[in-house]
């Protein structure tokens, strides 16, 4: 006989098909406000945060360095790009919320203390990862790039305006959705999904994919921005690894000390 009071009754955690389309369309309808709220802030601010992401071309052009616009549209469509990223990276906390309450729905109650842990983790990396491309990786990738056209090509690097925002907001949104791994590998092994033991086996296999992957990602890019996204991966795959191993041992324990 199933106790309706227990929290781990799957009758009392079921929903049907049209209770998760509902649950998703409400979660969605609150991202979407949250993103363009956050999108219309960083308009007003624009010009701060065109003056922010300029550092890594003025680190490797030099201080006098200026951006060129070639087409009359060019400057206000980058405008917009870079205002509606800047609101991607501010809103990530409250859409990165709304996507593991969707999550959570579907999870038993004493899973649902997981997700209220992977919602502002997943946010964090998120910005740390768009932040470290900023900061880190796009100063060194523009002066090797820079060095490159100069020493080997023997032309100047002239940038423009929008292809040098098309660059940094692309690879900022592929950093933050990369810092991404160490959530996705704990819910594999703490779901089950995958076992730890399957993970370690296939380090290899995930060191060609990684690397594929960031090529992928990279297209057109150097060897530098390649193996910059490579890295970090890998080694936030092993932090994956790691995280799911002192759950799981942490749940050894308990169950252990209930015995």
């Amino acid at each position: 006989m199933v106790d309706a009071g227990n929290k781990h009754d799957p009758i009392e955690t079921t929903m049907t098909l049209g209770d998760h389309l509902e649950e998703l369309r409400i979660r969605v309808i609150l991202a979407l406000l949250g993103l363009v709220a956050a999108v219309v802030l960083c308009l007003f601010f624009g010009t701060f945060i065109i003056k922010f992401i300029e550092r890594p071309y003025i680190a490797a052009m030099g201080i006098e360095a200026r951006l060129q616009s070639l087409a009359p549209a060019d400057g206000f469509t980058s405008y917009m790009e870079i205002s509606a990223m800047a609101g991607v990276v501010l809103a990530s906390p409250w859409i990165f919320y709304h996507l593991w309450m969707f999550v959570s729905a579907g999870l038993y109650q004493n899973e649902k203390r997981y997700v209220y842990l992977a919602a502002p983790f997943s946010a964090g990396l998120f910005i740390i990862g768009s932040l470290f491309f900023v900061f880190i990786i796009a100063p060194v990738t523009l002066k090797f790039l820079v060095a490159f056209n100069r020493q080997v090509l023997g032309v100047d690097s002239n940038f423009t305006f929008q292809n040098y925002v098309s660059f940094i907001t692309i690879m900022m949104l592929i950093f933050g959705i990369a810092f991404q791994t160490p959530v996705a590998i704990f819910f594999l092994i703490k779901t089950g999904l995958v076992s730890i033991q399957m993970m370690t086996r296939s380090r290899r296999f995930v060191i060609f994919g990684i690397v594929v992957l960031s090529a992928i990602a990279t297209p057109g890019a150097d060897m530098f921005s390649l193996f910059s996204l490579a890295i970090p991966l890998y080694l936030l795959f092993e932090a994956g690894i790691m995280l799911g191993w002192f759950s799981l041992r942490r749940a050894k324990a308990r169950d252990a000390q209930n015995a």
